[in-house]
């Protein structure tokens, strides 16, 4: 199979490469970048005017299945992956039941094969139940296919298997990555404690939560010098902890979350449960930090967090709506409305947050468009106007706050082991 990729403007950070060029793909590898490549037989795809970059990774969503295949499945799952311009994703393991097992590890990847046209990492639990009581059989999970563990939808509170967890990682060379939450500070609540809350008379969740389990892991990844990666970091103080981390040298990496770059906890004025979320909007000073961290490349990787909810699950009372939204057809679109042509990243450095970052954290051997790389590309228009329109998710679900945005950019085609997997050019 011969794909060329004729006249768009390739960003490749990891090559150091910015300008007008042919890519060609063969048999799931790059071979060349370079001006004018001669068709010789391949299936020629002309972009020009479109940005062809590394394919982008999302190394933290919630694909539900197996368990809650309402509200999504792999397979529509991928689908939604490959629309939002995505060629890899890594799922979280708060399934039912929970990914602690090589035998829900291989489920996960026998559907991915059967059904998603995206590459599909799994993240197996880092203890049992994901109860915090013994560590799960990362060994096993990791022989299957795992490329990290974790207990994301709860932090692993005992400080004590967090750092026997690190110990462990470090064997296979994959990240523990923490939720970080110290569920006694949050004690029930259910949006960032502040003003807004206080005025909404709903229970108010303190940032502080979070920033403490940021020093415990930071401490102890420099005393087992063990990889840490903090998922979905919302705080000011989280970030300049990690910034500390790492100009110290420890092996401490990040994410944040387009909505935790867009949106403030004002979003829940209206008690819109599609804003409910955890961790919960913060506050804009916090919101003003992550754009910092952004851009002084203290944050690896922006990731969605995507968690479908059926709609029946969010039309509750505020206090008993689940956490979290949707996020995998929306991420890029606002990245680009908000934040490049916002001015606070350019677009080069977008692609390092989408596609070298996340590789880099999960130690895939991808993010880059070099010749002998896989043929996993985004190709984005970076004029296109979109609407947000649940109408048009390829997710089972549609619970997100953006429903309604009109935003100026978005990827038009997605290519897999050089398959073109989605194209809306």
């Amino acid at each position: 199979m011969r794909l060329l990729l004729k006249n768009g403007r390739v960003v490749d950070p990891a090559s150091g490469v910015d300008g007008v060029l042919d890519v060609l793909l063969e048999d799931g590898k790059i071979t060349k970048v370079e001006p004018r490549i001669p068709a010789r037989g391949a299936q020629v795809e002309d972009v020009e005017g479109l940005v062809v970059c590394p394919g982008f990774l999302d190394i933290h969503v919630h694909l539900r299945e197996p368990g809650q295949e309402w509200k999504e499945t792999v397979a529509t799952g991928a689908r939604a992956a490959a629309a939002g311009g995505f060629t890899g994703v890594a799922c979280m393991p708060n399934t039912i039941p929970v990914n602690d097992s090589r035998s829900v590890t291989e489920y996960i990847l026998a559907q991915a094969r059967e059904h998603g046209g995206v590459q599909v990492y799994p993240i197996g639990c880092v203890t049992k139940g994901q109860r915090g009581e013994e560590l799960a059989e990362m060994g096993d999970m990791f022989a299957a296919g795992a490329r990290g563990f974790s207990d994301d939808g709860r932090c692993v509170s005992s400080s004590l298997l967090m750092r026997r967890a690190l110990e462990y990682s470090r064997i296979f060379g994959v990240p523990v990555i923490d939720h970080c939450e110290d569920p006694v500070l949050v004690d029930g609540g259910v949006m960032n404690e502040g003003e807004t809350a206080t005025r909404l008379g709903l229970k108010g969740w303190p940032g502080v939560a979070e920033d403490v389990m940021v020093e415990r892991d930071i401490l102890l990844a420099e005393d087992t010098r063990g990889h840490v990666h903090i998922a979905h970091m919302s705080t000011r103080r989280a970030a300049a902890s990690v910034r500390r981390a790492k100009k110290k040298g420890l092996r401490i990496t990040c994410e944040v979350t387009p909505h935790h770059l867009v949106l403030n906890d004002e979003a829940v004025s209206d008690y819109d449960t599609n804003a409910k979320m955890n961790p919960p909007l913060r506050s804009e000073a916090d919101r003003l930090a992550l754009l910092e961290a952004l851009a002084d490349r203290t944050v690896d990787a922006i990731a969605t967090d995507h968690a479908p909810h059926h709609g029946d699950e969010k039309s509750v009372e505020f206090s008993r709506a689940p956490f979290g939204i949707v996020g995998l057809e929306t991420a890029v679109s606002l990245c680009l409305d908000r934040l490049v042509h916002g001015g606070v990243i350019d677009l080069a450095r977008l692609v390092e947050l989408l596609a070298v970052g996340p590789a880099a954290v999960l130690g895939l051997a991808k993010g880059s468009l070099r010749p002998g790389a896989d043929a996993d590309v985004t190709v984005l228009d970076l004029e296109r106007g979109v609407k947000v329109d649940a109408a048009r998710f390829f997710s089972k679900s549609a619970n997100s706050p953006f429903l309604g945005w009109k935003l100026r950019g978005a990827p038009v085609a997605t290519v897999v082991g050089g398959r073109i997997v989605h194209d809306a050019r």
